[in-house]
């Protein structure tokens, strides 16, 4: 495991301190290595500005389809039920997260390793990155529970010792996201702004958190003022929709109220610049599902691309 360097996020405090500016890039490239991938000036200006993109129809109904066919044979894989990295509803046996989905599915990993995904994410990151998380996230309909607002990073920060913000969340669409169930909400402008969060973090409490997250979430006061300065979005499209988010963006998201199930693919890669050390909250690092310690080598592009709808 790497020395751990100095804390430049102070988080899970005694008592409440202010939020300050972001100490790094949010576009990490430069040059031609900005300029020569799949987004263009305009696309990368918007995700400096607001922290997240979002590309309706990015996949085709066929790639769609067969993701949601695997995503019903996990629900009756006996195996995939017990694991560790399958997280349940809070009181139910419900299926709220599947984790470590690139290492269950070829077709998941195949889909992380898309030429067009990588330079996005060369792009965005200024070089090669790894898979830092995957998983498949369920909301089913009625039933569903909600995701309280927080910043990714300041979890992977305090909890697994991500030491910079330099990594990006994908986030692909397997249902429709309609604004009756529950979809993605964010904050634009708000990954300009680190928020420290109050708690000390007890050891292993990803096993609650992944249920309901208590720790690791703004003030009600801190909120208030960053979402009265910045509004909110909540990017609705059909099955296929991909969004593109900035680990430091803030986001959250309803319980699904309606009759109809949410379901996402979700994948974070991390800089190969930016790999773990010890966490910064104090405690022994989650398991590998949640934040991989193991991968040393950087992805690369295998396989033809996944279909994208035209028109």
């Amino acid at each position: 495991m790497e020395t751990r360097t100095d804390d430049l996020y102070p988080t899970r405090l005694e008592r409440p301190t202010n939020s300050f500016e972001r100490l790094d890039p949010v576009v990490h490239s430069n040059g031609t290595d900005r300029t020569g991938g799949p987004l263009s000036e305009t696309e990368l200006a918007q995700y400096e500005r607001d922290g997240f993109l979002v590309f309706n129809n990015f996949l085709d109904t066929t790639t769609v389809q067969r993701f949601r066919e695997d995503l019903r044979a996990y629900e009756n894989d006996k195996a995939i039920l017990q694991s560790e990295g399958t997280i349940t509803e809070p009181g139910k046996q419900e299926i709220r997260s599947i984790f470590g989905i690139h290492e269950l599915s070829d077709r998941f990993d195949r889909l992380t390793r898309d030429p067009h995904i990588l330079g996005m994410v060369h792009q965005l990151l200024g070089g090669d990155a790894y898979i830092h998380q995957s998983r498949i996230n369920f909301k089913p309909g009625f039933h569903g529970k909600g995701f309280d607002w927080h910043s990714d990073f300041e979890t992977w920060h305090a909890e697994d010792g991500m030491p910079r913000m330099r990594s990006v969340s994908f986030s692909i669409a397997l249902t429709d996201n309609t604004p009756f169930n529950g979809p993605l909400m964010l904050v634009p402008g708000s990954h300009k702004t680190f928020i420290p969060c109050v708690g000390r973090t007890p050891e292993d409490n990803y096993q609650s958190s992944l249920k309901k997250q208590e720790l690791g979430v703004p003030s009600d006061q801190d909120l208030d003022r960053t979402i009265d300065e910045h509004g909110i979005q909540a990017p609705t499209g059909p099955a296929g929709s991909l969004i593109i988010f900035e680990c430091n963006t803030l986001h959250a998201s309803n319980a699904n109220m309606s009759p109809c199930p949410r379901s996402d693919l979700f994948f974070v890669y991390n800089s190969v610049e930016n790999r773990l050390v010890q966490p910064f909250c104090g405690n022994k690092p989650r398991p590998g599902f949640l934040g991989s310690r193991t991968q040393t080598d950087a992805l690369q592009a295998v396989g033809a691309r996944p279909h994208r709808r035209t028109g």
